[in-house]
């Protein structure tokens, strides 16, 4: 090998490594910290169980983990809360008085196009999942939701077909608001409806 051929063969060695070196190492998280995540993400509460099954470990193991992360969450504006069958991460009774102070602050700003999207979903499709109208969507909705349920235009309710979830539908505030007492007698409401059904059936084909 000539002096050239070698000094090539050893930038192209060195760019490599540097090259190497220069990329993030994704480091495995620790269990609390995926329980975080997945809480983070939902919104919403999460049975134990379903938990479990997600992060393919036992409800044991998730108690310890919950129990981790309630531990790290102090004095961090966050709480870990349990009925004993679910998790939800809310934030610090610490925060009350901050919250409070946006929640008046988001109450006085106009919908905006997602809020009002999501409001439309949930009249001509509710009582609807958060899963169905992340769906329609394409985005995560749980935010949104959180902000019409503050302003009393949405209420969460139990799911009949599956005790581990939710469903949303219009409060009797927002009806009697928009001069109805039935979504029935919304615009085009049977046509809607009909297509989100429709849309479904064969998203699920």
């Amino acid at each position: 090998m000539d002096n050239d051929t070698h000094k090539q063969h050893n930038d192209s060695q060195e760019s490599s490594d540097v090259a190497s070196d220069s990329q993030p190492v994704m480091q495995e998280l620790s269990l609390p910290s995926k329980l975080l995540a997945l809480l983070f993400y939902k919104g919403e509460p999460e049975t134990i169980r379903s938990l479990a099954r997600v992060l393919a470990v036992s409800e044991e193991e998730v108690g310890s983990a919950a129990d981790a992360l309630r531990e790290r969450l102090l004095d961090s504006g966050l709480a870990l809360v349990t009925d004993g069958a679910s998790l939800e991460l809310r934030t610090s009774p610490a925060a009350s008085e901050m919250i409070t102070a946006l929640r008046k602050d988001e109450l006085s700003r106009d919908l905006g196009n997602a809020g009002a999207e999501t409001l439309a979903i949930v009249l001509y499709r509710g009582p609807v999942s958060r899963a169905e109208i992340d769906h329609i969507r394409g985005v995560n909705s749980s935010f949104i939701l959180r902000a019409l349920m503050m302003r009393g235009l949405v209420e969460r309710i139990d799911d009949p077909e599956n005790k581990r979830t939710y469903r949303y539908r219009a409060t009797t505030e927002t009806l009697a608001h928009l001069g109805i007492s039935d979504v029935t007698q919304l615009p085009d409401h049977h046509v809607v409806s009909s297509e989100l059904t429709a849309f479904f059936e064969s998203a699920r084909s």
